[in-house]
C-alpha cells in the first residue's frame, strides 16, 4: 500500500534513526469570546519519544483535547511551534495537513465516530480511500484490521448491532488503516465500563509494544493512565503543571 505522503512512513523512521517525533515549543491556542480572551494552551512545550506511550491528564478545560487536535492536525496554534517528524506543523498549508492527518497520524475519539450505515469492514476501509488504495487491497485490509482488533466474525456488523467496546475497537482498527506512526485517542475509555476500558487500554498497550506505536491518550483518570502510560504529564488552565516518568 503507497501513500502520497511525504511525512512519514514505518521505514523512513527507521532509516532516519529518529527518536524525538513530536516536540513543541511555547506553544500557545487562544481563543475570543466576546471581549474574553480564554487560553486553552498557554506556552506549552514538551517532547514525545518514538515508541512512547504517553497520558495527557487534566480536568475539563485544562486544555488537553486542544493540545491533541493541534498535534492531529485538526486546529492550527495561535503561536510557538509544533514540530512532528522535523516539521512544523504551524507553516503547513492546507493540503499538506491533510496529508498529516490521512498518513502521519490516526485518531481515536470517545463517541467512536463511525458511520451508522455502514458495516464495520467499510467504516474502516473509508479511511484508505481517501488515501487512494485500490478497492480490493483497501477491504482485504480492512478485513485483517478488524481480525487483528478481534472483530473477525463483527466485520459486516453495523455500530448500533454491536457493543460500546466493540465500536471502539472498529474505530482502532479504522485509526490504523494507514499504518500511522502515532495514534491519538481523546478519551477512548469514556464511554466504556471498567472492565471494558482496561481491554482497549490493553489492545493500544499491545500495539505500543509490538509495532512500536507512539500513542498519546487523552483522559481524566489518573489510575488508568498510571497503569498503562510510560510517562504521563499534566495539564492545568493551558499549563503543564506536572510531569511522571522518564
Amino acid at each position: 500500500m503507497r501513500l502520497d505522503c511525504p511525512f512519514v512512513t514505518p521505514d523512513s523512521i527507521a532509516s532516519a534513526a529518529l527518536t524525538t517525533i513530536l516536540k513543541t515549543f511555547k506553544l500557545q491556542k487562544h481563543y475570543t469570546m466576546g471581549q474574553a480572551v480564554v487560553r486553552a494552551l498557554d506556552g506549552i512545550t514538551m517532547s514525545v519519544e518514538q515508541g512512547q506511550f504517553l497520558g495527557l491528564l487534566g480536568t475539563s478545560g485544562s486544555g488537553k483535547s486542544t493540545l491533541l487536535n493541534l498535534i492531529g492536525g485538526l486546529d492550527r496554534p495561535t503561536s510557538g511551534s509544533l514540530e512532528i517528524f522535523g516539521r512544523n506543523l504551524a507553516d503547513m498549508s492546507r493540503e499538506e495537513l491533510s496529508l498529516h492527518r490521512r498518513g502521519s497520524v490516526g485518531m481515536i475519539f470517545q463517541s467512536f465516530n463511525l458511520i451508522p450505515t455502514m458495516p464495520a469492514v467499510e467504516n474502516v476501509a473509508l479511511a484508505m480511500m481517501f488515501a487512494g488504495v485500490a478497492r480490493g487491497e483497501r477491504e482485504r485490509r480492512a478485513a485483517d484490521l478488524l481480525a487483528s482488533v478481534g472483530l473477525g466474525d463483527r466485520r459486516m456488523h453495523r455500530p448500533a448491532e454491536m457493543s460500546g467496546g466493540e465500536q471502539q475497537r472498529v474505530a482502532i482498527a479504522r485509526a490504523l488503516a494507514n499504518n500511522p506512526a502515532i495514534l491519538l485517542a481523546d478519551e477512548p475509555t469514556g464511554n466504556l465500563d471498567s472492565r471494558t476500558a482496561h481491554e482497549i487500554l490493553n489492545l493500544l498497550r499491545n500495539l505500543n509494544e509490538s509495532q512500536g506505536k507512539t500513542i498519546v491518550v487523552v483522559t481524566h483518570d489518573s489510575l488508568l493512565a498510571g497503569e498503562y502510560a510510560h510517562r504521563t504529564l499534566t495539564l492545568l488552565d493551558g499549563k503543564i503543571v506536572q510531569e511522571s516518568g522518564p
